[in-house]
């Protein structure tokens, strides 16, 4: 809902997976894709990838996501980032 996250190295890599997936079907617009995609988020969270987020990138081929890198949590090293739309 915000653009980006700041989570784990691990989670990061996991999530931009699905939210490729998920942008690149619902780009498409029909009804079906959409139903896909409503499977795994919220109703809120889908408005606004249906309205906001996939016309925003119709020309674009793919490579919706960017993880720029932080550093390590203190708490036990783990290597933290932000992942966020392009």
């Amino acid at each position: 809902m915000q653009g980006k996250i700041k989570t784990t190295e691990a989670r990061a890599k996991e999530i931009r997976g699905l939210a490729e997936r998920l942008i690149t079907k619902t780009k498409k617009g029909d009804l079906a894709n959409i139903r896909f995609a409503q499977r795994f988020l919220p109703k809120t969270a889908l408005n606004k990838l249906v309205k906001e987020i996939a016309p925003k990138y119709k020309e674009r081929a793919g490579g919706y996501t960017r993880i720029v890198k932080l550093g390590q949590r203190s708490s036990d090293g783990a290597p933290v980032v932000f992942i966020e739309f392009i």
